[in-house]
């Protein structure tokens, strides 16, 4: 038989384990070989409300790589949504494969169906390597997405929502550091000059810090540095420089065993999602070096409050900007509550997140679609 062909403790090493190990509710793996569709999506939480998690396009060295990340991208969206007061569970997805080259219409609308045979426990939105119209194509398939363009009544890009919030998170972090939120002069790295990191540069820019710039592709530190007084930096050898606050704003595990010895600077604060290779060694390795790190659950939620919003009805970005600027004060009390307890800023935040989803557990079932 074939069940008995299965080498179950590898299948519960390689999958079952992790995801009881991160409380998740669900993974989805999606497969289409016409198409060249190799995706996995993952529910981790729905007891504040449907699932909701940009699809990251990414070519992973490998299967486990995929499933590690989306694994914790899901939880990561849990706790996003917990701590921001959004009704919200948390979800993400990821399609192996490289968005530059690989990515097609019938590969999206492939990815729209198997988020329409979750029934609305997963909506799926933007993430790396993709954009509003990817997200138009997914919604050929499904009515379960978030983050269209705004000429379809969607909310659009939420990169500058996204910035506007990492930028709120960094100045509150600046406050508990140095007693006023001021990035007049501050050295600034800007690892990552995507969407969010560009946008992330303008408003460093404009208030006047020091900023410099990173990233893989060489095209982008180009386009960065024309368009913003930014300096370029080698993407290989930055993590040393006397900067006062480093801004990851790519992929995650840029905070390990072998960067943060080398950290100069008072603050970490940016974008990019598990940013700490290993959370619990590396929150605390940071206190011990006297960095505030702003937990980027927190100062990175502006992208789903965008989405949020676009849910609701009657989108505004205004009023997506006016939410996102409450991440100052999450931030704040994050940091001030960690100071106080003597645990790190990301016990804090997860603490902050869990009670929230312990007492509204206590009031309603599991999955609610009541925003």
């Amino acid at each position: 038989m074939i069940v008995e062909e299965l080498n179950v403790k590898e299948i519960a090493t390689g999958v079952l384990s992790p995801m009881a190990d991160m409380q998740h509710e669900q993974l989805l793996f999606c497969n289409d070989t016409k198409t060249g569709l190799r995706a996995i999506i993952a529910v981790h939480n729905t007891v504040l409300g449907p699932a909701l998690g940009g699809t990251r396009m990414w070519p992973y060295r490998s299967e486990q790589e995929a499933l590690t990340d989306v694994l914790r991208l899901s939880r990561g969206m849990t706790y996003k949504a917990a701590v921001s007061g959004l009704n919200l569970g948390g979800g993400k997805a990821v399609i192996i494969g490289d968005a530059r080259t690989q990515k097609t219409e019938a590969l999206l609308r492939r990815f729209g169906q198997f988020v329409n045979d979750l029934g609305g426990k997963y909506i799926t939105a933007e993430d790396v390597g993709m954009t509003s119209k990817d997200m138009e194509y997914i919604h050929m398939s499904t009515d379960h997405v978030s983050g269209l363009p705004e000429t379809m009544g969607g909310s659009g890009n939420p990169s500058p929502v996204t910035a506007f919030g990492t930028y709120m998170g960094m100045k509150a972090s600046v406050q508990h550091v140095y007693g006023t939120d001021s990035l007049q002069g501050k050295k600034v790295l800007v690892q990552g000059c995507g969407s969010v990191g560009q946008h992330l540069v303008e408003y460093l820019v404009k208030e006047g810090a020091e900023v410099f710039v990173t990233d893989i592709f060489e095209d982008k530190i180009a386009e960065t540095t024309t368009k913003y007084k930014a300096t370029a930096v080698d993407p290989n050898n930055f993590y040393g420089m006397d900067i006062d606050i480093y801004a990851p704003c790519a992929l995650g595990a840029t905070l390990n065993d072998d960067t943060i010895p080398q950290l100069k600077c008072r603050v970490v604060s940016g974008a990019a999602n598990n940013q700490l290779k290993d959370e619990n060694i590396h929150a605390a390795a940071l206190r011990d070096r006297g960095i505030a790190y702003a937990p980027d659950f927190v100062i990175n939620a502006g992208g789903l409050i965008n989405v949020y919003s676009e849910l609701l009805g009657n989108y505004n970005r205004d009023i997506a900007m006016s939410k996102a600027e409450h991440i100052y004060d999450v931030t704040l009390q994050i940091h001030r509550y960690a100071a106080e307890k003597g645990i790190t800023s990301l016990e804090a935040a997860k603490a902050i997140a869990e009670k929230r989803i312990e007492d509204m557990a206590a009031l309603k079932t599991p999955f609610s679609r009541n925003y």
